[in-house]
């Protein structure tokens, strides 16, 4: 199992932040790069708890495809979002929000698994982790940028 954490500060509500992080339109602009767009379930707006969204989008030189699921909420402090039909073996995504002084501490908290054995590892230690840790810094420098200026 693979861990990444990762913490952003943006000036801005935590409510804003919220739910900027939970919008699809917002998350498909930040991963323009992979040409990743939302082809079912939730296709643009707000996701909410229970609802699913279907990402495709080209990684690796491959068009991929992910459902996931919101499978946790608490307004304003913390969603999770959870790989329901994918590549992985596991994928859960936590995030958390806190505001301090209008200031919002973001923290995301990625876990996956890998399949495909030992060889599933090795990609992972050389390849995928870090293209995961730059995807999410994209979808936050976005998320930052939409957050700060936007509303």
């Amino acid at each position: 199992m693979t861990t990444i954490n990762l913490t952003t500060k943006i000036k801005a509500s935590k409510h804003i932040v919220f739910d900027a992080s939970r919008n699809i339109d917002i998350h498909q602009q930040s991963a323009s790069k992979s040409n990743e767009i939302a082809i079912a379930g939730i296709t643009s707006g707000l996701i909410n708890l229970n609802e699913t969204v279907t990402w495709r989008g080209k990684h690796f030189g491959f068009y991929l495809t992910h459902k996931s699921r919101i499978t946790a909420m608490n307004f304003y402090d913390y969603f999770v979002d959870e790989m329901e039909e994918g590549k992985f073996k596991f994928f859960k995504h936590e995030h958390f929000f806190e505001e301090e002084n209008g200031v919002t501490i973001m923290k995301d908290k990625m876990q996956y698994e890998t399949p495909f054995g030992i060889l599933g590892k090795v990609f992972d230690s050389l390849f995928l982790k870090k293209h995961l840790i730059h995807f999410l810094l994209e979808r936050n420098k976005t998320l930052k940028e939409v957050a700060e200026n936007k509303f």
